[in-house]
């Protein structure tokens, strides 16, 4: 039987009504001429004032260093990089720590993971969890760096004294068999969220735990096929909740990546570009305590990462103020070449206080490990 004409037509109306008032997908993008691709110098951009730059380690010889990460933990500040005698990602690969207590005058580095017969190791991120901190290490297969590797973490309460290494564990109890790229998200709730590259072929996917430790627990979540190739992932929570993942795109779009969540992190959508400009290069980005989101990286549209940039936004997708945290003219002479030893900003990563205070740490010319500090109230 046949509907009565005035319910049909109130029942399009509904549905019509529905269908304008659904929100329209959001993107990350940033506005047309933010950025002058043709200032090789600075993009165009004005420094950020009060950025303050500190240098972490500077080899007195010939040293490859990078993946440069830090966390904050009973009064100290703490950095952890990959680091090795001349090449990227070589057999002789270690993890180094070093320590400070105003952010300023570190120590000197100390091992706090070291190759074995079968693999090298990279720093993975910090999970900090009550009167706890631990480090994520990448045990990479070695010398075939394409095989992967696993997540294994040491753990401290003291900041001197660190557990025996151990793998991060996933739902089943099986080991992470992957490895981590940024320090995973705690959400309000207590989950965290994060991303590994998993075996074979080093294939992204997001991850999440409900875990209180975040140490196990973790659930691989599918990453639907889209554009690009992602890479490198990093994340950040909007003020309505939602999750956004930038990715570095291996395809050489030379424009970053991105994957929303609306669910805590259970589901993603399809990897899209946007046309905010990147240089292939793995990024960083994170939520300030006022709820405002950023990112940084090497906006360059090129290979080139001679320009280091940061980026804000006040919903979570318009980034539409950027400042230059270090140019071109900045750039110190490479002092010793290597495989894979890219000149210029590399592998961001950001670390922000309860106060507000952001730090930048970041490799310069994958031989030195450096820091900007900013302090609260700056942007």
């Amino acid at each position: 039987m046949s509907l009565p004409f005035r319910f049909r037509c109130a029942v399009l109306f509904l549905l019509c009504l529905a269908a304008c008032r659904a929100p329209a997908p959001r993107v990350p993008q940033v506005p047309e001429g933010l950025f002058d691709l043709g200032d090789t110098v600075a993009l165009g951009l004005s420094r950020l004032p009060g950025a303050e730059t500190v240098s972490v380690f500077r080899p007195e010889g010939e040293r490859y260093v990078n993946n440069v990460v830090m966390s904050y933990f009973w009064g100290e500040f703490y950095c952890m990089w990959q680091e090795s005698a001349r090449d990227e990602d070589t057999p002789d690969s270690f993890v180094a720590l070093s320590r400070s207590r105003d952010g300023k005058h570190w120590s000197a580095p100390e091992p706090l993971a070291l190759p074995t017969d079968s693999t090298f190791a990279s720093p993975g991120g910090w999970i900090q969890r009550g009167d706890s901190l631990c480090a994520v290490l990448n045990l990479i297969c070695s010398p075939e760096r394409a095989r992967g590797g696993t997540a294994w973490y040491v753990a401290t309460e003291n900041g001197r004294d660190w557990s025996r290494p151990a793998p991060l564990r996933m739902a089943d109890g099986s080991p992470v068999d992957g490895i981590l790229e940024q320090d995973p998200m705690l959400l309000p709730g207590g989950r965290t969220v994060g991303a590994a590259h998993f075996r074979p072929d080093t294939q992204v996917a997001p991850i999440y735990t409900d875990d209180p430790s975040g140490l196990r627990g973790w659930v691989r979540v599918p990453l639907p096929e889209g554009e690009g190739k992602p890479l490198e992932p990093s994340q950040y929570r909007t003020r309505k909740g939602g999750l956004v993942m930038f990715f570095r795109d291996q395809a050489s779009s030379f424009r970053k990546l991105y994957s929303i969540s609306e669910d805590g992190g259970q589901t993603w959508s399809a990897p899209a570009l946007t046309d905010i400009p990147d240089s292939r290069s793995k990024q960083c980005a994170g939520t300030l305590p006022d709820g405002r989101t950023f990112w940084v990286g090497n906006p360059t549209g090129s290979k080139s990462r001679r320009i280091l940039a940061l980026a804000v936004a006040d919903d979570g997708y318009t980034f539409d103020r950027a400042w230059v945290l270090a140019s071109a003219d900045d750039l110190p002479r490479q002092r010793f070449a290597g495989r894979y030893k890219t000149l210029g900003y590399s592998y961001p990563k950001a670390f922000v206080q309860p106060d507000g205070t952001l730090w930048i740490s970041f490799s310069v010319n994958k031989e030195d490990a450096a820091l900007i500090r900013i302090p609260a109230g700056t942007l």
